[in-house]
């Protein structure tokens, strides 16, 4: 494990890092020990009571975060016709397709944050996956970006839409906003994520589902969250 900085060392001191606390609580407690100078993305990690190696139990989705995640989101789209003016006209940064592939490919471009793809652009986004998908960028019909639908699709990213996914390890990383969010602007993105977590939660899982749950910044220590303080 890395060494701890001084600030960093402070901030625990602050609070009780093996307390479970309520969402209102420690939404607080993180605002106060954040401590880097800059508006650092706040994030949830949630360990899950599943098994990712088998296929029933993978946890997958996205949910669109009430007050957007404080970013700006560039979208590329894959598309050919009619398709391309649409997805121009909902707020694409980039629309286009076999060129845009070879770009990615041959120069390395990655100056995106989201993939849309119709799906009779497949066959040319999915010789991408060894570039895409190890940075969560592959579109995927599950999470509505394999679409024909692509000025809906752009308009959910633009506004906040996220993706989540279970790891190897049965834990979710996502952010949900910056520091600068007011309390219960954090907290209703928080709870969206936990809500749209919740209802993916696979049949084939049993016993406790949310093990253990947390939320930080780029750089502060974590805090627990007791997970029977997010019901609504």
């Amino acid at each position: 494990m890395a060494k701890k900085g001084k600030k960093y060392l402070e901030a625990l001191k602050k609070y009780d890092y093996l307390k479970e606390y309520s969402l209102d609580d420690a939404v607080s407690i993180l605002k106060n020990i954040a401590f880097a100078n800059y508006d650092e993305t706040v994030e949830v990690h949630m360990r899950l009571g599943v098994d990712p190696k088998h296929s029933d139990q993978v946890v997958r989705g996205s949910v669109s975060l009430p007050n957007g995640t404080g970013k700006t989101v560039k979208v590329l789209v894959f598309a050919k016709g009619e398709k391309v003016s649409e997805a121009e006209s909902a707020g694409a940064d980039y629309v286009g397709a076999e060129e845009l592939a070879e770009k990615i490919t041959k120069e390395g471009w990655l100056d995106f944050d989201k993939v849309i793809a119709t799906p009779d652009m497949m066959g040319v986004v999915g010789k991408l996956g060894k570039v895409l998908g190890p940075r969560g960028l592959m579109p995927n019909p599950k999470v509505g970006t394999v679409t024909f639908d692509v000025a809906d699709a752009v308009k959910r990213a633009k506004a906040g839409e996220i993706e989540f996914r279970v790891d190897k390890t049965a834990n979710i990383h996502a952010g949900v906003g910056k520091k600068s969010f007011d309390n219960d602007k954090l907290k209703d993105n928080i709870l969206s994520l936990y809500d749209a977590i919740i209802k993916a939660k696979p049949s084939a899982s049993k016993g406790r589902y949310i093990k253990s749950f947390y939320i930080a910044t780029s750089h502060s220590p974590s805090v627990k969250i007791d997970a029977q303080s997010m019901q609504r």
